[in-house]
């Protein structure tokens, strides 16, 4: 008897009968990984994008996708999804993003394919956003990290992913690592209410044109306080970054951080 549950006793393809089993608490982790383009990196993490801010439009579209999958993968149950939380991480030494995407339900049956889905599709939508500035960015993999609930109870791989080596479009390994930029989107983390101001520095960088590497770089700062504060990671520039930042742009401190009369 074949051990693939969507193949019947003649081997035709079905949907698997899950009407005898009760529901219950399951939750699935999936990544992808996208290389991106020095270019295309910095824009992506800066919101600079021709086509706007890229990490906001991939998380939307892997949470709409995550609710699709069983229009997507034939064989896929539709089922109740409790909460999708889409996660960005700048891969050491690379200009590469890694994708977290969670799942949970409430059901009679996994939610691996949700998460698997959501990934992708966060990630095909990176592709998208900067497409026009990189062409070339590959999506290196996606994978199932984690899943538990149900019948075969708890799974986490055992292995790391790793990256292709670095071809002569990926940063030198000196590039700074960049922490986590976007977390659960189902139960953010409280943080005071500074978009404001955060917004505006988003602004003044887009109005100069400015990049968060080369800027730090100018300004001999680690370009990691810069990708943090815009993401929401930081609720505050520390003061002598600031000021170096400032220093760097010809402006006062306070110009970076106000809005400009709409």
């Amino acid at each position: 008897m074949s051990r693939l549950t969507h193949l019947d006793s003649q081997g035709a393809a079905r949907m698997v009968d899950v009407s005898d089993k009760s529901p219950t608490a399951r939750e699935a982790t999936a990544e992808a990984v996208i290389v991106l383009s020095a270019e295309a990196f910095d824009e992506a993490i800066g919101g600079t994008a021709p086509k706007g801010d890229v990490l906001a439009a991939a998380r939307i579209a892997g949470i709409m996708a995550a609710k699709k999958t069983a229009e997507l993968i034939p064989l896929c149950h539709a089922i109740p999804i409790s909460s999708v939380s889409i996660d960005f991480q700048a891969i050491e030494g690379r200009t590469a993003l890694r994708i977290t995407a969670i799942a949970k339900t409430t059901a009679q049956t996994g939610v691996e394919m949700e998460a698997l889905v959501a990934a992708s599709i966060a990630a095909l939508t990176v592709y998208d956003m900067v497409k026009a500035i990189d062409k070339a960015a590959v999506i290196e993999a996606v994978r199932l990290i984690a899943k538990s609930g149900g019948k075969s109870g708890e799974y986490r791989s055992t292995g790391s992913f790793r990256p292709a080596p670095k071809t002569e479009r990926a940063r030198p390994a000196t590039k700074p690592a960049v922490a986590t930029l976007m977390h659960e989107v189902a139960a953010p983390r409280p943080r005071a209410d500074n978009t404001a101001e955060r917004e505006a520095f988003r602004a003044f960088m887009t109005s100069r044109h400015l990049r968060a590497t080369d800027w730090a770089k100018q300004a001999a700062v680690p370009a990691s306080h810069i990708y943090a504060y815009l993401t929401g990671r930081a609720r505050t520039l520390p003061h002598d970054i600031a000021e170096r930042l400032a220093k760097a742009a010809r402006v006062r401190v306070e110009e970076m951080f106000a809005a400009k009369p709409g």
